[in-house]
């Protein structure tokens, strides 16, 4: 690795102590599903944001609630403390399109349908509420 490739890359890496997320990978299901489900928490305060998910229909809701408690715990282990009642609020989540596996579906005058089975990537990011008393 070059020396200015070696310096970007410590640069990224002391950001990220400073950063508390939670990444899952390779979810079988369509990142449009996903994404249903990650714009109804998106800024949301955690502990609300895990009452929808609990709540919520979706089947993908039950990978995100899993998904944010573990960025609620890597925020404790990173801080030496319990989180808070209001403290944590979602800051930043996306998804990403994953690897698509293809099949073959047999179709009529010996024809074969395509089929697309989609997978994702999903990013959460937690953070705490700054302090603000100026009143």
């Amino acid at each position: 690795m070059g020396k200015r490739k070696h310096i970007l890359a410590e640069k990224i890496k002391e950001a990220r102590k400073t950063q508390y997320f939670a990444k899952l990978n390779n979810v079988p299901s369509s990142p449009r599903k996903m994404r249903y489900v990650v714009d109804m928490i998106r800024g949301m305060e955690v502990n609300r944001a895990l009452g929808v998910l609990r709540f919520s229909k979706k089947a993908a809701s039950a990978d995100v609630e899993k998904l944010l408690r573990s960025a609620i715990n890597n925020w404790e282990q990173k801080n030496d403390r319990k989180a808070e009642e209001g403290e944590l609020y979602i800051s930043r989540v996306f998804v990403d399109e994953g690897p698509t596996l293809k099949r073959m579906r047999p179709a009529p005058q010996g024809r074969g349908y395509r089929i697309r089975k989609r997978s994702n990537h999903v990013t959460l990011f937690v953070d705490a509420k700054p302090n603000d008393v100026n009143e």
